[in-house]
């Protein structure tokens, strides 16, 4: 491969043939720049044409959706956000992509141009250059990324990001390994000058802005920045290492695949049929997404389990209070019925060790529950491998969502039964809990002048209350509004509302 070369067009002007060495496009740094219309997509789409004829895969950051028409005659892997894609894929799935494209010499085509949400291109794309550096080290194999729109990766004034920092390490250290990198923009203006000047072959199309020319002027010469203008569609300035550095007025041929970028015109054309990969390397990414929705289910599921869980033991505790409250309550009017101390005490109508029982049963069965979701979370985290998460926090967020709102509808139903179980209305009940709200601590008695009730009917109604979650009572003889119903039912509406 040290000697294989692949044409690429002719010298303007004659018919000798320009040809470029295969180790040094795989490995090296390119820089392919041209005002839209120029051809500087054609030219991109030429040498990886090329490559793609000698046998040598490559991976293309397509920031456009315009070069799946390299379909027409070569078997890649597309893969993005869209439907026409051969699969859909997300930044979890950056490590296979990358093992896909390296170690099973799989052509590949990374659409980013379909997502709505830049950060997960960002990610994606980062995630798979990561990838792509970090298995080079090991292969050294001839390997060469292709980054259209490279400007928005690496600006020249700065804002760059961790995926602008990863393309530079590619581009700074990626060669002695063997990964490759062209970027490709219509403004070289904008794109951070350390990147061009360390490239090793450049293609100048057209380039009309002074800004764009300037640039032209100092890394190829005065002249060339004053007839980079004149250039026609599809010649340009080839700029090589291996030729000593001359520069070449080159006339790049037309690639021979359907050109998707064109500008389109009034005329009728057919979309041509495009070869797609196996359905094997499909599944293989397919397998990922699924695997990462079964565990959010799960996740999900169990949470849910966990929350139904909680309420019951938080319910049978309550019952088991409110069961040796009674108990204590018939001693004591026994004793002062009897005028004696020593009679037994009454027996609780509710058993008590049965609920022991079952309330330690409940516990002993959430902590294993809550020990399978920490590892499927962390399972969900390794999945992301240092990322920020967040596909998994949404999910999380969701969930918990849900499980609040499940919660408050379970305290809104177990506060219309206390209601209907005292001597108090509806109305009555509602204001009870507000006067609650509004004091950190009241009587009985200072709650009912406040709402106007009977103090009868409020005492009733507190008593019930006592058997949910909404109000708890404290050792001076005063109710307070428990926090979970001040968050989850006054947050909210009236918990009496049908």
């Amino acid at each position: 491969m040290s000697e294989e070369r692949v044409p690429v067009g002719t010298e303007s002007g004659g018919e000798r043939a320009v040809e470029m060495p295969v180790v040094q496009l795989l490995t090296g740094r390119g820089f392919i720049t041209g005002k839209s219309g120029s051809g500087k997509s054609n030219t991109a789409s030429v040498v990886v044409e090329e490559l793609l004829e000698a046998g040598y895969p490559v991976l293309i950051v397509d920031t456009d959706g315009e070069y799946y028409g390299l379909k027409e005659e070569y078997e890649l892997l597309h893969a993005g956000a869209d439907e026409e894609c051969d699969i859909q894929v997300g930044p979890e799935h950056a490590e296979k992509v990358a093992e896909l494209a390296l170690e099973q010499n799989v052509p590949t085509i990374l659409d980013v141009s379909g997502y709505l949400d830049e950060g997960a291109a960002n990610e994606l794309l980062r995630e798979t250059a990561r990838h792509l550096f970090a298995k080079e080290k090991k292969l050294k194999k001839p390997f060469l990324l292709v980054v259209e729109e490279v400007h928005e990766y690496i600006p020249e004034g700065g804002g760059m990001d961790e995926t602008g920092r990863m393309l530079i390490k590619v581009g700074k250290r990626g060669r002695k390994h063997g990964l490759g990198i062209v970027g490709i923009s219509q403004r070289p203006a904008d794109v951070k000058k350390d990147f061009i000047t360390q490239a090793n072959w450049l293609v100048w199309h057209r380039l009309t802005w002074d800004n764009d020319t300037k640039v032209v002027g100092r890394i190829v010469g005065g002249e060339y920045g004053e007839r980079v203008a004149e250039l026609d569609a599809g010649e340009a300035f080839l700029q090589t290492d291996w030729t000593d550095g001359d520069v070449r007025r080159v006339r790049f041929k037309r690639k021979r695949t359907f050109d998707a970028g064109a500008t389109p015109g009034l005329d009728d054309f057919e979309r041509p049929d495009l070869k797609s990969v196996g359905d094997g390397l499909v599944d293989d990414l397919q397998s990922i997404t699924e695997d990462q929705q079964r565990e959010r289910e799960r996740v999900a599921e169990l949470e849910r389990e966990l929350a139904q869980r909680d309420r019951r033991i938080d319910q049978l505790e309550r019952e088991l209070e409110s069961a040796r409250d009674v108990s204590e309550a018939a001693r004591q009017m026994a004793d002062a019925l009897s005028g004696t101390a020593a009679n037994e005490p009454a027996q609780t109508t509710l058993p008590e060790a049965t609920m022991d029982d079952e309330l330690d049963r409940l516990r002993s069965e959430n902590t294993a529950l809550e020990a399978e979701i920490e590892e499927l979370h962390e399972r969900l985290d390794r999945r992301t491998d240092g990322r920020d998460g967040s596909e998994v926090d949404a999910s999380r967020s969701a969930v918990a969502d849900e499980s609040a709102d499940t919660e408050a509808a379970g305290i809104a139903a177990e506060i219309e039964a206390a209601s209907r179980r005292s001597l108090c209305t509806e109305a009555q009940t509602w204001a009870v809990i507000e006067a609650l709200a509004e004091r950190k601590s009241a009587t009985a008695s200072e709650v009912a002048l406040e709402v106007t009730a009977p103090f009868q009917h409020v005492w009733t109604l507190l008593l019930e209350l006592r058997g949910c979650s909404c109000v708890e009572r404290r050792s001076d003889g005063t109710y307070t509004l428990s926090s979970t119903a001040r968050d989850l039912v006054l947050g909210s509406a009236d918990p009496l509302a049908s």
